[in-house]
């Protein structure tokens, strides 16, 4: 155990207590990771006896008392004790009590991380952590039981990149110096004592991401500086007492993707037109607040809307109809404003929408049939307002328990029985049914000999017929409930579902080719006759190509295809799966229909050569150099910039010449910044959104940023790409079995070996080669040549593209690569290698 440098036991069910002497048995560990076990008992103040130790973690156990003074003089880059029972403060006002490691560590240059949040932590808010090393880059102290001000040395940390307070019993101002973290992309003061105004300073923090001061007692107008945070993703500052109006300069902010929430304030004054600048917002509630005058119709250009909570204001006028636009929209909640007139039928057009709450208004008229049509909504809430004649009878109509009407003085009629209201009288029925009755009988009224109806309905049965027998011509063609909204600006045309289930042989089983949580895909043949695919021109003969039917059943698969369309609808690269067409229509049942057709790639995908583990070293570069050219195209040529958020072997696809293409972009993620209108670098374009509610991404491939905030990046993507690359030279997936037996996660496996022991973590297929001796004396020349180029060996080409791949995964997003310099640095490797390949079949004098 004394030259034990590595130990890691994540994630398992290891109980009991650490020896008292554990440092003193493993003197030259290096790195400790026990997180995620139920260990208890106090950390073990002999652990500083471990002197080498950069890396230690105990998070999420069970440990108690207080974190060693002693720990302090470790000097770590990372000390995770988070999730544990550990104290500190008497009760007594005395702040150093369990805080004096702080002192040791304001001396420790190296350290990057220091994560203390869920403990149970408690006195005065220690001034010592304003004498932390300046280059510190993540403090977390949230949810514990800290009291005090934050003291005016927090600002000290010029280095900070996020800061995490939330959840405990912090009182006073937020202090001015707060903006000389120039930084810090995320800052999370929520759930405290908060008073006083937010302070101009916070505009200062111009690389924010997420900004969370909610639940505190904040008071003042929002300061208009915030619109200085234009890679803002998230904003809350819900919960406050801010008063006064929104500043129209956060509502330009086309950065805001996740969520912007305002809620529970005395926030007043009218929505201005200026919303319109929420591209790419995923969530607005402005609830219980005193906003007042009609909602404006630009609310329909946050195309990405998915909850719009505007309910407990004093909105009125009526509803726009425009908001039938927002396909993506799942929540609509107007309640317990002062809107008036009537439903607008247009929203009946929002198939997405899953909660309509209309209720405590002053809304009048019918209830439009057209809202039968809403076949995803489980909550439909009409009542206490002033609606009348008849109930509809289907769709969500059909259920007394998924809507709620009570409260309508007005005299409603019909509907289920389990309703109980009265039946309606012929005369009580609505203006349109009233209209196409009397239209019906004048029709009846006016013909005048049965044998001319008679004679017309021969007519049309033999035009009928004619049609039908005509020879079917295979032809693409717009689908006649095909939702034009959905796929305006899309530059290819598209197909009917009729067309796709010929093509598919029915969806057949036997032409399924893959599934996934949103939907399958499938084998077809179609004939290239698609006249605004220039790419493609007329040609007799089929040519295959992959299905993608989405699962309209699965919440989120609408939301996935409009995701994929628009991420690929201006993308052009030899890298990208290429999309030929698309169907937005309905079934043989009349059901709705989305699917999306690309070219097919005869290989499948890079999973499953993975698994075959019969690629060359050469193969595998190319393929790796093929993902990191898509990603840098993605990142900083497409407009707008476009953040993937789910790069894994599984959604790169192989064709007949081994060119891989990135697919499946239905978590992706377009990034609209201010005055995006040409090439943006890696750097500029990291921001963007992850699903509300959860991760964006694959277990395994998902960065460690994306569990702690609700942003995602183009550093995201980067990280994604390396584990990716890892895969590719190890063979072993990140959720291998094996890792899970071992307690090591993909990234620390191949870390652990590298550089040295590599081969130990290399595929084996690519092991029986030459150049893994030690002195590396393998014949191979590693030097410039008369060819002008470098030559390396197979060993060292690998080293260095493993090195590529941990470059990329590092654990502070800023530190990654880019993908540019990641997709140049591959290209030189695969080409020294291809030459030394070249050279070693060549050699020179031979010839």
């Amino acid at each position: 155990m004394s030259s034990l440098q590595v130990l890691a036991l994540t994630n398992n069910a290891f109980h009991g207590r650490l020896p008292p002497d554990a440092g003193e048995r493993m003197p030259s560990l290096m790195y400790l990771y026990l997180g995620g076990n139920n260990l208890t008992g106090p950390i073990p103040a002999t652990l500083a006896k471990a002197s080498n130790l950069t890396m230690l973690s105990l998070a999420n156990n069970s440990f108690t008392g207080q974190v060693p003074s002693e720990i302090g003089t470790l000097c770590p880059q990372w000390l995770y004790l988070s999730g544990n029972e550990l104290t500190a403060g008497d009760g007594d006002g005395d702040e150093k009590g369990g805080w004096e490691f702080l002192d040791h560590l304001a001396n420790c240059t190296s350290l990057q991380v220091l994560g203390l949040d869920n403990n149970n932590l408690s006195g005065t808010f220690p001034s010592s952590i304003g004498d932390l090393p300046r280059e510190i880059q993540e403090l977390y102290l949230g949810h514990n039981r800290i009291s005090g001000s934050i003291p005016p040395g927090i600002g000290n940390l010029v280095g900070l990149q996020s800061l995490g307070l939330e959840a405990n019993l912090i009182d006073g101002t937020i202090p001015e110096g707060i903006g000389n973290i120039k930084n810090l992309t995320e800052l999370r003061l929520q759930g405290n004592r908060l008073t006083g105004p937010i302070p101009d300073s916070i505009g200062d923090l111009t690389h924010l991401l997420k900004l969370d001061l909610s639940g505190n007692t904040l008071s003042g107008s929002i300061p208009r500086t915030l619109g200085n945070l234009t890679h803002l993703t998230w904003l809350n500052l819900s919960g406050n007492a801010l008063t006064g109006h929104v500043p129209r300069e956060i509502f330009r902010l086309p950065s805001l993707s996740s969520a912007m929430d305002l809620s529970r304030n005395q926030l007043d004054g009218p929505l201005p037109s200026d919303v319109s600048g929420l591209v790419n917002l995923a969530q607005l509630v402005l609830s219980v607040n005193q906003f007042s005058g009609e909602l404006p119709g630009e609310l329909a250009s946050c195309q990405s809307l998915e909850f719009l909570d505007l309910d407990g204001n004093l909105f009125d006028g009526t509803i726009p109809p425009s908001l039938s636009r927002l396909k993506g929209l799942r929540r609509l909640n107007l309640t317990s404003n002062r809107l008036s007139g009537s439903i607008p039928p247009e929203l009946g057009d929002m198939s997405g929408l899953q909660e309509l709450y209309l209720s405590r208004n002053d809304l009048t008229g019918t209830i439009p049939e057209e809202l039968e049509k809403l076949s995803s909504v489980i909550e439909l809430d009409l009542s206490y307002n002033h609606l009348d004649g008849g109930v509809p009878l289907r769709g969500v109509f059909a259920n007394a328990t998924g809507f709620k009407i009570a409260g309508n003085t007005a005299g409603l009629c019909g509907g289920v029985p389990e309703l109980d209201l009265p039946r309606c009288p012929t005369a009580r029925r609505d203006t349109r049914r009233r209209t196409t009755s009397g239209l019906l009988l004048v029709q009846v009224v006016v013909v005048p000999v049965l044998s001319v109806a008679l004679l017309s309905m021969a007519t049309l049965l033999g035009v009928f017929w004619y049609k039908k027998t005509r020879p079917v011509q295979a032809k693409i063609t717009d689908d006649a409930t095909a939702d034009d909204d959905v796929l305006d600006g899309m530059s290819y045309q598209r197909i009917s579902y009729a067309e796709l289930a010929k093509a598919t042989n029915g969806f057949a089983d036997t032409n399924l080719i893959g599934a996934g949580k949103f939907g399958s895909v499938y084998l077809g043949t179609l004939p290239l006759v698609l006249p605004k695919q220039g790419a493609l021109a007329a040609a007799a003969e089929n040519v295959a190509v992959a299905v993608k039917v989405f699962d309209l059943r699965q919440v989120g698969a609408s939301r996935t295809f409009l995701s994929e369309c628009e991420a690929l609808r201006n993308v052009r690269h030899r890298n990208l799966v290429r999309i030929i067409t698309c169907c937005a229509g309905v079934d043989a049942r009349g059901n709705d229909f989305r699917a999306l057709v690309f070219e097919f790639m005869a290989n499948y995908s890079l999973d499953r050569w993975v698994k075959m583990r019969s690629l060359s070293v050469i193969q595998r570069l190319n393929i790796a150099v093929d993902i990191a050219d898509a990603l840098c195209y993605l990142h900083n040529s497409s407009v707008p910039p476009i953040i993937h958020c789910d790069v894994k072997p599984s959604n790169v696809l192989v064709g007949d010449d081994m060119r891989a293409v990135v697919a499946d972009f239905g978590l992706a993620k377009l990034l609209h910044e201010p005055g995006s209108g040409g090439s943006h670098g890696d750097h500029t374009s990291s921001s963007g959104t992850s699903t509300i509610g959860g991760l964006r991404g694959t277990i395994g491939y998902v960065p460690p940023e994306y569990g702690t905030t609700a942003t995602v990046s183009t550093h995201g993507d980067v990280y994604s790409f390396g584990i990716t690359l890892l895969e590719i030279f190890t063979g072993r997936s990140p959720t291998d079995d094996a890792f899970k037996d071992d307690g090591l996660t993909l990234l620390e496996f191949v870390a652990a070996s590298f550089p040295d022991k590599i081969e130990q973590v290399l595929d084996p297929a690519l092991l029986p080669v030459e150049g893994f001796d030690d002195d590396g004396d393998d014949g191979q020349v590693s030097c410039s040549s008369d060819d002008g180029g470098a030559h390396i060996s197979e060993h060292e080409c690998l080293v260095s593209a493993v090195r590529v791949g941990l470059s990329c995964t590092r654990g502070v997003p800023f530190q990654r690569l880019s993908m540019t310099d990641a997709a140049t640095e591959l290209r030189s490797i695969r080409d020294a290698c291809a030459r030394s390949a070249a050279a070693d079949e060549h050699p020179v004098g031979t010839e």
